[in-house]
């Protein structure tokens, strides 16, 4: 596995980390926060939990919601991936690939299914419920491009067909890291509950 480039180690957490990450391949220096581009969601500070709401410990879990500022002037649309950094293989669990929106100031609303999304790791055109061990923590990178021109994918479009399309299209691109550990209730109330037979 290739090393996590010298100026993500700078805005990533250690453990957020992972040489496949898209932002990896597309961010830099120059253009990670440029102009103040800035990724938040109402639903959790930068490194912190994510709620069960959005993961496969809930029923009718859905999508977190995410905001951003304006980018740079000249994009034309915005990406969004958000992959599992502690993923152990060489191109990091995907959980969310959403693209064709507008070069602006936006946001996706908590559950909103966006038009356009791409094949996550399952195969599925959805956001792809955290499903963790019990106990086990990791840490889920969202992270959003800014694209000086618009794509011509096709909804349906697996992570890979994704970030060839936006070689060289990049103008800006920022993060923000969400953990998650799956709690032993779930399993606790399982074990204390007796069955009269």
């Amino acid at each position: 596995m290739s090393e996590v480039p010298a100026w993500l180690n700078t805005v990533l957490p250690p453990a957020a980390r992972h040489a496949g990450l898209a932002i990896a391949k597309h961010g830099s220096e120059r253009n990670f926060g440029r102009g103040g581009f800035k990724l938040i969601s109402p639903a959790f500070q930068s490194g912190g939990e994510l709620d069960p709401c959005f993961t496969a410990d809930e029923e009718d879990a859905v999508a977190p919601p995410l905001e951003w500022t304006a980018p740079p002037p000249g994009a034309m649309e915005m990406v969004v991936i958000v992959e599992d950094a502690n993923d152990a293989s060489a191109a990091p669990r995907c959980h969310w690939l959403v693209w064709g929106i507008p070069g602006q100031k936006g946001m996706i609303l908590e559950g909103e299914v966006p038009p356009r999304t791409g094949k996550n790791s399952l195969g599925n055109s959805e956001w792809l419920l955290p499903d963790l061990p019990v106990g086990e923590t990791h840490h889920f990178v969202f992270q959003l491009f800014a694209l000086e021109l618009p794509l011509t994918l096709m909804p349906g479009a697996t992570r890979e067909d994704l970030l060839a399309a936006m070689d060289g299209q990049v103008v800006a691109s920022t993060a923000l890291v969400a953990q998650y550990t799956r709690s032993q209730e779930d399993e606790e109330d399982w074990g204390d509950d007796e069955i009269d037979l």
